[in-house]
């Protein structure tokens, strides 16, 4: 075992911090547009789903711009309930993104105990660059990881192949070599295992139980990864 990847969203970062950004997000839209007479967490909820609706269409596909997508499917929500979308809203985003983010508790402490171990430790992201950047610099881990490999820079969403494989293109392993964290087993499970890596599923509360088979282990704490690296160096 040489490397590690992780995903971002919901595996380094926790789906609640998300959820606070977006809904963050939304109030500060609402308030631009000189809406705030509508309910930011309808209008918030709204948003999730179409937004949500938009990229489970694009799962394996050819990427776009993570800009547009989350642009497109706000413009449709406002059509909706009316009110405009401002000109700036992508750079709103990466500001709270920035700003109301939250890391797993131990993710730090498990990132650096890889790197200890002398593993190439990376990110495979569904992301732009920009996004991913500012928000690793704001959370103070940006130089922690010896990669981060984007949406954007492979051109295709997992679970298709190209992510994983520029990943490990760039890190200089083969893919028996490499074990990937996600939160989603049908793209990080599924994606990883499709080019020959290992592949570990964080599920905290056990909620995706019915699609562990999807994975070669399943961790509630992050922390667990490291245990998991340790058996496989051992081996």
């Amino acid at each position: 075992m040489r490397a590690v990847f992780f995903d971002f969203v919901g595996t380094l970062i926790t789906k609640e911090g998300e959820n606070e950004t977006h809904l963050n997000i939304i109030r500060e839209v609402l308030k631009r547009a000189g809406r705030e007479d509508l309910d930011a967490e309808t209008v918030w909820r709204a948003y999730e789903e179409e937004s949500s609706r938009l990229f489970s269409e694009l799962a394996g596909k050819e990427a776009r711009k993570i800009r547009d997508v989350d642009t497109e499917a706000l413009k449709l929500v406002g059509e909706r309930f009316g009110f405009e979308v401002p000109a700036d809203f992508w750079e709103i985003s990466i500001a709270f993104h920035g700003r109301y983010g939250r890391l797993f508790p131990d993710a730090v402490e498990t990132i650096k105990a890889l790197k200890e171990m002398g593993l190439h430790v990376g990110i495979i992201t569904d992301s732009d660059n920009d996004y991913i950047e500012a928000h690793l610099r704001a959370l103070g881990i940006y130089e922690l990881f010896d990669s981060i490999t984007t949406s954007e820079d492979s051109g295709y969403f997992k679970p298709h192949p190209r992510p994983f494989l520029l990943a490990l293109e760039r890190a200089g392993v083969k893919p028996s070599e490499a074990l990937y964290v996600g939160d989603n087993p049908k793209k990080d499970c599924v994606g990883a295992k499709n080019v020959g890596m290992m592949s570990v599923l964080l599920d905290p509360m056990g909620e995706k139980r019915e699609l562990w088979n999807n994975c070669d282990f399943v961790v509630s704490a992050l922390r667990e990864v490291v245990e998991i690296v340790k058996g496989l160096k051992g081996r």
